[in-house]
């Protein structure tokens, strides 16, 4: 479980490929991976995965190919920026909301504009199977990230990112085209599931 706040940025060191589809893929966490154990859950662009190993600053993770053709990580190559979060503990503030780190699809960045407050407005294309599990004022992680829905359409939506976002997070440096995670919030996936099966 986690608060869809992100800890820091970490860079892809290398990714090898092992065998059935699986990946190895080595995140360069700094001085955070002094305080991570092998088997903690670790968010890495809002995707859950298991820290398998690590040596001096380096984490790595085995990736399976359901979470490649997912999300935006089989993207990634060296010196690409990911976000990290570690799962939260009970006695941790949560000042996002809950995020689970299972990855709902992707979303293509379709627009960015700048506003005059400093915060940038950004528009996401995807899958109508997505979109129809938000609201507009509802919770949706992006890359990891928690953030308040702002307008939400059939094939869309977008969301509105302060300057400390676009300077903590990869959202700041994402351009029109790049791809994001997208995990909608948890509470309007169990009620989409039970209004279709009373509708049947």
């Amino acid at each position: 479980m986690f608060t869809g706040i992100v800890e820091k940025m970490g860079t892809v060191v290398s990714t090898q490929k092992l065998k059935n589809r699986t990946y190895a893929m080595h995140i360069d966490f700094g001085k955070m991976l002094k305080d991570t154990r092998i088997g903690d859950s670790i968010a890495l662009n809002g995707a859950c995965l298991t820290l398998v190993g690590k040596r001096g600053t380096i984490g790595t993770f085995d990736v399976m190919g359901e979470t490649l053709h997912r999300t935006n990580l089989g993207s990634l190559k060296p010196s690409s920026r990911v976000n990290i979060e570690r799962s939260m503990s009970l006695k941790d503030r949560i000042s996002g909301h809950f995020v689970i780190g299972h990855i709902d699809g992707a979303g293509t960045v379709s627009k960015i504009e700048s506003q005059s407050d400093g915060s940038v407005k950004m528009t996401i294309s995807t899958d109508s199977k997505l979109t129809s599990m938000m609201v507009e004022k509802g919770s949706v992680a992006l890359d990891g990230v928690s953030l308040t829905l702002v307008e939400v359409a059939s094939r869309g939506f977008s969301v509105y990112l302060i300057p400390h976002t676009l300077e903590v997070t990869t959202l700041g440096i994402k351009k029109k085209g790049d791809l994001v995670n997208i995990e909608a919030d948890y509470i309007g996936k169990y009620v989409l599931k039970l209004v279709a099966q009373y509708a049947k």
